[in-house]
């Protein structure tokens, strides 16, 4: 019933545009663990009105059929600011209509009458003892696109099996029920409930319990630049100093406000380095600022760069800040937890592509780190098993510049990621230390860990899966490479086929998905590489490391030594020319 999706398709069907039609009619969206991702637009491959309306109902469906008690506790809703002015689709409205299929069922709802940053809902969820939580956003996707994620009465984002049975029942659920596009009917609704003053009056409470440092917050002359790259995180971070008492960071004026046309960048995505970050260099430059803290649009992501001696901006990797947060979240749990027993209850996480350094500092200090597979949704779910134990868990970082630092939020935060950076380096300015040279320390202290991770794009599933299949059968039917280039392989891990050359039983430990492709390679010399495939975009990813013991200080000949090994990497195992592959490009 949306004029602007149907006209669009009777347009296409008056021209008899059959192709476009298939693009648009062909296959579903599919919905997996990280929701629902695909540009706004007609059909039931988009993100629309009617696409939205069906998730939900499914979804309301089997929440049903897991909680006796969903008409009782309810789901909360949130949205980032993307809108799409040729389909009319926009995160608002898609959380309206999502809303009101919960309320036509007699389900409350807690929808956020304003732009969030995404881990509130997760917050909410878990502060308000909800049954799920949704939030409308593509995250850093370029501007066409939408999403639906969806969080468990955990606090986590879903995992298997429950994105099967979401799938299954958004199927068994395609005929929007009676009042389904109304979304009028839920204004005055007793169902409809608002959480955005409690959330951020608790929310910002909460977060004050990472904070150790107050008088030197208020004294510190370091000063911040803070770009949330036109999506939601303004206001909130400002809001997180205020909490931290911290002086306000200046706002890049031209990229502060909410704009779903992300008029200033390319690709709305700090994790693509310095280009986003042009306007926030020219700020810093005229306000003196040393630091600058870039959010992705819906702020669980964040982004930090630091002004060199030389003058030069470093912009900090995703593995290199979790290394900074990591020491510094330990050091302030142990300088308020004297008791040495307590450090065995102690837990920090990383996904497995990302920097082992959490491992090396762990060893050192004594308290536990484990390893997850890719994603929060992961590291997630295992800080709600360990909490639930008893256990504490600090810190849980991935290298997509993705960071959980306070337990409140079992989801990677970039609001709470930001004030704490900012409380840490305000901290080390009081000891005469840069970011980087406490950066430096660390891996004095811990060992050397140099990492390097980039993509290819390929638009073409079918070259994707023979390069897979080629790694499988490289020396004949089912065999690994046994060298990439000059560097002997030690230990092949495939958690797509479960196998894993290290196990007695030859068994990966990780769960293993046959719907995604990931190997890792470890080499000889103490390199580790993984490639896998995205679950969002079309790309193939590299992740590699070269670990060296504590005062193995020729730090130089580490990252040649890793440079070539992944130039090695890329012409044996990518083979980009062979298969088309487009690179990365700044």
């Amino acid at each position: 019933q949306n004029p602007k999706t149907s006209a669009i398709v009777k347009q296409l069907l008056a021209e008899g545009n059959a192709a476009e039609l298939e693009k648009y009619f062909g296959s579903r969206m599919e919905f997996g663990t990280a929701g629902l991702r695909a540009a706004m637009g007609a059909g039931i491959s988009h993100m629309n009105d009617l696409t939205i309306i069906q998730t939900t109902q499914g979804f309301c469906r089997y929440l049903e059929k897991n909680f006796s008690d969903l008409k009782k506790r309810g789901v909360v809703i949130g949205f980032d600011a993307r809108a799409h002015l040729s389909s009319g689709g926009s995160s608002k409205r898609f959380a309206r209509l999502a809303a009101n299929t919960f309320i036509s069922q007699g389900v409350p709802v807690y929808l956020f009458s304003d732009i969030t940053p995404t881990p509130f809902v997760p917050y909410t969820v878990t502060h308000l003892k909800l049954c799920a939580g949704i939030m409308v956003t593509a995250s850093h996707n370029p501007k066409q696109d939408n999403g639906y994620k969806v969080y468990w009465e955990n606090g986590a984002q879903i995992i298997s099996p429950h994105d099967k049975g979401i799938a299954q029942a958004i199927e068994e659920n395609q005929e929007p029920w009676p009042q389904a596009w109304n979304d009028k009917l839920i204004d005055n609704s007793p169902l409809l409930h608002d959480p955005y003053a409690t959330v951020n009056k608790e929310y910002f409470k909460d977060i004050q319990k990472q904070c150790f440092h107050r008088n030197i917050n208020k004294a510190t002359n370091l000063k911040f630049v803070h770009t949330s790259v036109h999506g939601v995180g303004h206001k909130f971070v400002q809001l997180a100093f205020k909490a931290f008492d911290l002086s306000p960071p200046f706002a890049v004026p031209e990229q502060k406000d909410p704009d779903p046309e992300f008029p200033t960048v390319k690709y709305p995505n700090p994790e693509e380095g310095k280009g986003v970050l042009t306007l926030s260099f020219a700020l810093a430059e005229k306000d003196g600022a040393k630091i600058i803290l870039a959010n992705d649009p819906d702020a669980d992501r964040l982004a930090v760069a630091e002004k060199q001696e030389s003058g030069e901006w470093k912009v900090f990797s995703g593995n290199e800040l979790g290394a900074l947060l990591g020491w510094w979240i330990f050091t302030c749990w142990k300088n308020h937890n004297r008791d040495n027993c307590a450090i065995k209850d102690v837990y920090m996480l990383s996904s497995t592509v990302s920097s082992k350094i959490l491992r090396a500092i762990a060893l050192k200090e004594g308290f536990h780190f484990e390893e997850t597979l890719t994603g929060f949704k992961w590291m997630g779910n295992r800080a709600k098993q360990l909490m639930d134990q008893g256990k504490a868990v600090l810190f849980a970082f991935e290298e997509a510049i993705g960071y959980m630092c306070c337990p409140a939020v079992l989801d990677k935060d970039g609001v709470s990621a930001a004030v704490i950076t900012a409380e840490m380096a305000s901290f080390l300015a009081t000891r005469n230390l840069t970011l980087s040279q406490q950066l430096k320390a660390v891996y004095d202290e811990y060992g050397f860990h140099i990492t390097k991770a980039s993509y290819f794009i390929c638009h073409d599933p079918k070259v994707i899966q023979e390069l897979f299949d080629n790694l499988r059968n490289f020396d004949g039917k089912n065999t690994y490479p046994k060298t990439c280039g000059r560097f002997k392989v030690s230990g092949i891990r495939d958690l797509t086929t479960g196998y894993d050359s290290s196990q007695p039983d030859q068994r990966a430990i990780l769960p293993t998905s046959k719907s995604s492709q990931m190997i890792t390679f470890t080499f000889a010399n103490g390199g580790v590489a993984t490639m896998r495939t995205s679950g969002t975009e079309p790309k193939i990813k590299y992740y590699s490391e070269l670990c060296a013991p504590p005062g193995n200080s020729d730090v130089e000949q580490l990252k040649k030594e890793l440079d070539e090994l992944v130039n090695a990497l890329e012409k044996h195992f990518f083979q980009p020319d062979k298969n088309n592959l487009q690179r990365k490009t700044e």
